[in-house]
C-alpha cells in the first residue's frame, strides 16, 4: 500500500505501531526464554553451560551486531533493514518451536539476535527520522512503555503457555508479532537513508565480535572448568586482544561504526551509564529471580510468572510518568534518583530473599521495578540526541549495544559470581566434599537445578545446599546495589543538567544537526533507483 495516501500525522504514528509492535516480540524473546530456561534444561536434556546458552546466545548475537545493522540502516535503508530483521525474527521464532536438541536450539537463539538487531536498529532509527523534540521524547517513552509491556505481561503469558502447552509456544507468540508487524505496518512505511553513509565497517564488526564472543565464553566456561585453566585464560587473552584491534581499527577508520572520539565528551559517557545500570539493577534480575524461583523456592513457571510481575509492571506506567517529570526535572536528575531508589530495593531484597519466602520479596521488586523505570523511559530518547538525526543509525547502534552488550557481558557474569559464591558456600557447609563435586553442585545451584546439585553431592542435606545457595544470592544483591549506587552517582554527575527536550546531549549544536541533516532523503516510490543504490 502507497505511503504517500496516508497524512503524515496517520503515517508517522502506523510507523510507532509498526515498531512498537515488534519491539514487543524483543522482551517476550528474552524474558520468556528466561522463564522457559528450566522447561527447555529438562525437556531437552541440557547441561548447565548449555542452559546459560539459552540466554546469552541470543544477547550476544543481539548485542555485538547492533552497531552494524544500525549502520546498513543508515546506508540501505531505515525500512527495509527493519523488514528484514522482523522477517528473520519471525522465521527463527516459527523453527525455535520445534527445535529437536539444546546444540539446534542454541544456534537458533543465536540467528534469532542478529534478526533482532536488525529490527531494533532500523525501527528505532526510523522513529528518529519522523520525530523531534518533545513528540520524539514521546515517542521513545512509548516504546520504552512498549517493551515494559513486553516484559510484564511476557513473564505472565509465558508461564501460562508453559503450564498449559509447553515452552515451545512461547516462541510461537513471538512469530505472531512479527507477522503482524509485517502485514500492518511494514507496507506503510516510508523508506529513508542517509545519502553519506559508507560501507559498513567489516574489521570493527568482527573484532568487536570476536571480543565480545571470548569474554562471554570465558565468563561462562570459567566455572566449570576453573578460573585459573588454560582455555579460560586463551580465552581471556583472546577478548583483550580483539579490544585493543578494535580500538585501532576504529581510531584509523575515517567513518567508524563507533566514533571513540565521542568518549571525551563526559555526557555522553554519562548516557551510556545508564543501560549499564539497569543492566545490573534490573535485566539481570528477569534471568536469575525465575530460575530461583522456580528451582530453589519450589514454584511453578505459572507462579513465578506472577511474582515476577512486582518487578516488570513498573515498567508499563513509570517511563511515561519520567517523560511528564521532564518538564520540572533534568532527565539526569529523574534517572539519578530512580537508580537510588533501585538501589535500596536490592539491599533491601538481598534481606528478604534470604528467608526464601517469596511474597516478602514483592515490595523490593516493585521497588526495583520502578527505580529502573524512571531511567528506561528517557535514556532512548536521550541516546538519539548524541550525533546529528541522519547519523540516527550510529547513534541508536552505539547506545544499544552498550545496553545489550553489557546485558550479555552482565548476565554471564552474574551468573559465574553466583555459581563462585554458591561454591564458596559449600565448601564452608561441606569441607570433605571433593573439589570438582562442588564445584559441580554449585555450577547447577545456580542455574536453578536443585535435584542435579543433590545428586553430585549425596552426603549434603538439600537444606544445606538450599542454605548456601540463599547466602550467595544475599551476597549477590548486596553486589549488585553497590553496582547500582556508583552509576547513580555518575548519572547524577554527567547527566544532572540534561533535559530530554533539550534536542542534543552536548555533542554539537543544533545548527551543526541540521546541516548534517540535509543529507538525509525521503525515498518515494517515483525513485527506486535510490532504495537500490
Amino acid at each position: 500500500m502507497d505511503s504517500t495516501m496516508y497524512p503524515d500525522t496517520t503515517r508517522r504514528l502506523v510507523i510507532l505501531a509498526a515498531v512498537c509492535m515488534a519491539a514487543l516480540a524483543l522482551p517476550l524473546a528474552f524474558s520468556g526464554g528466561a522463564l522457559a530456561t528450566s522447561a527447555i534444561g529438562r525437556d531437552l536434556s541440557a547441561s548447565p553451560v548449555a542452559m546459560y546458552w539459552i540466554t546469552n546466545a541470543f544477547m550476544l548475537a543481539f548485542g555485538s551486531l547492533l552497531m552494524a545493522a544500525g549502520t546498513l540502516a543508515d546506508r540501505f535503508g531505515r525500512k527495509r533493514v527493519f523488514a528484514c530483521g522482523v522477517s528473520g525474527f519471525t522465521v527463527t521464532s516459527v523453527a525455535l518451536g520445534f527445535a529437536p536438541s539444546i546444540v539446534v536450539f542454541d544456534l537458533l537463539r543465536a540467528a534469532q539476535g542478529v534478526a533482532a538487531a536488525a529490527a531494533l536498529a532500523g525501527g528505532t532509527a526510523a522513529l528518529a527520522q519522523e520525530f523531534d523534540g518533545s513528540a520524539r521524547t514521546r515517542a521513545f517513552s512509548t516504546l520504552g512503555a512498549t517493551f515494559g509491556i513486553g516484559l510484564a505481561f511476557g513473564l505472565v503469558l509465558a508461564g501460562w503457555l508453559i503450564t498449559h502447552f509447553s515452552w515451545r509456544a512461547i516462541f510461537m507468540t513471538g512469530a505472531f508479532a512479527g507477522m503482524l508487524s509485517l502485514s500492518l505496518g511494514v507496507p506503510r512505511m516510508r523508506e529513508s537513508r542517509d545519502l553519506g553513509a559508507h560501507r559498513l565497517d567489516w574489521a570493527g564488526t568482527m573484532t568487536f565480535t570476536a571480543a565480545l564472543a571470548c569474554l562471554t565464553c570465558d565468563v561462562i566456561e570459567a566455572p566449570t572448568r576453573g578460573w585459573t585453566s588454560d582455555a579460560v585464560v586463551t580465552l581471556l587473552v583472546a577478548c583483550v586482544a580483539f579490544a585493543i584491534a578494535f580500538v585501532v581499527v576504529e581510531t584509523r577508520n575515517p567513518r567508524p561504526m563507533l566514533d571513540l572520539s565521542l568518549f571525551r565528551y563526559p555526557r555522553f559517557v554519562g548516557v551510556q551509564v545508564l543501560p549499564v545500570a539497569t543492566c545490573y539493577c534490573y535485566i539481570v534480575l528477569l534471568v536469575v529471580l525465575p530460575m530461583r524461583f522456580i528451582g530453589m523456592d519450589g514454584y511453578d513457571e505459572m507462579h513465578a510468572g506472577y511474582l515476577m510481575l512486582a518487578l516488570s509492571a513498573p515498567m508499563l506506567f513509570v517511563p511515561f510518568i519520567a517523560a511528564a517529570l521532564t518538564r520540572w526535572m533534568s532527565a539526569g536528575v529523574i534517572s539519578a534518583i530512580g537508580l537510588v531508589l533501585a538501589g535500596v530495593g536490592l539491599h533491601t531484597l538481598a534481606g528478604a530473599r534470604r528467608a526464601g519466602a517469596g511474597p516478602a520479596a514483592i515490595g523490593p521488586m516493585l521497588a526495583i521495578g520502578i527505580g529502573a523505570g524512571l531511567p528506561w523511559g528517557l535514556m532512548d530518547g536521550l541516546s538519539v540526541s548524541v550525533v546529528p538525526k541522519s547519523r540516527a543509525g550510529m547513534a541508536t547502534g552505539i547506545f544499544s549495544t552498550t545496553r545489550v552488550a553489557g546485558e550479555c557481558v552482565a548476565l554471564a557474569t552474574i551468573n559465574a559470581l553466583l555459581a563462585a559464591l554458591t561454591q564458596f558456600s559449600l565448601r564452608a557447609a561441606a569441607p570433605h566434599a571433593q573439589v570438582t563435586y562442588v564445584s559441580e553442585a554449585a555450577t547447577r545451584l545456580a542455574a536453578g537445578d536443585l535435584a542435579h546439585a543433590a545428586a553430585r553431592l549425596p552426603g549434603v542435606s538439600r537444606a544445606t545446599l538450599i542454605a548456601s545457595y540463599h547466602a550467595a544470592f544475599g551476597h549477590l544483591l548486596t553486589g549488585l546495589t553497590a553496582i547500582t549506587l556508583l552509576c547513580a552517582l555518575a548519572v547524577f554527575a554527567f547527566l544532572s543538567r540534561v533535559h530530554a527536550q533539550d534536542g542534543h546531549v552536548g555533542t554539537g549544536t543544533g545548527d551543526e544537526f541540521a546541516a548534517r541533516d540535509s543529507q538525509t532523503v525521503e525515498m518515494a516510490p517515483q525513485l527506486p533507483e535510490l532504495a537500490d543504490d
